[in-house]
């Protein structure tokens, strides 16, 4: 549905051929102020109005989300995707985040994968530009150290709050 310089695309066909693929859920990674650019303000409503569960976490442009944000991120994929539910992971014009999202999510469900063979398979899945700045660069050979630093401390904070 997006409507930015000379891109003129249909929402309502759009969320049609979403359906017709049978998606269930959608994860928006794009901010409020990215739908109004690209002029879809009321795109998460129209998805929850067709029946598709949404799941909205914004990550500012060529950023990376904080690994608690992608903790929560990864924690609802993971439960989609065991569950068999057909699932988009989608930001506004590129495909930038979401696949840093993609890359973490292959890096949790396997120890053996390196993070420059996460990046390799999605840039060949998806071109050279994925994983396109810095930042989600060293944010994903990063992740599991910060992935381990971060449930280390929910568990301290759980073990506090329990005595």
């Amino acid at each position: 549905g997006c409507r930015f310089k000379d891109v003129r695309r249909n929402l309502q066909k759009d969320i049609e051929e979403l359906k017709n693929y049978g998606t269930q859920d959608i994860f928006v990674l794009c901010t409020r102020g990215e739908l109004i650019k690209y002029r879809v303000p009321n795109l998460i409503d129209t998805y929850q109005q067709h029946g598709i569960c949404v799941h909205h976490y914004p990550i500012p442009d060529g950023d990376a989300p904080d690994i608690a944000k992608c903790c929560k991120i990864l924690e609802e994929l993971r439960s989609c995707l065991e569950s068999n539910r057909k699932t988009i992971v989608h930001i506004h014009m590129c495909i930038y985040h979401s696949l840093t999202v993609a890359a973490c999510l292959l890096l949790q469900l396997s120890d053996a994968l390196a993070p420059q063979q996460a990046i390799d398979s999605l840039r060949n899945l998806r071109g050279s530009g994925a994983i396109q700045t810095i930042k989600q660069y060293n944010y994903l050979h990063d992740f599991r150290e910060n992935l381990a630093a971060h449930l280390a401390t929910k568990e301290t904070l759980l073990r506090s709050v329990s005595r």
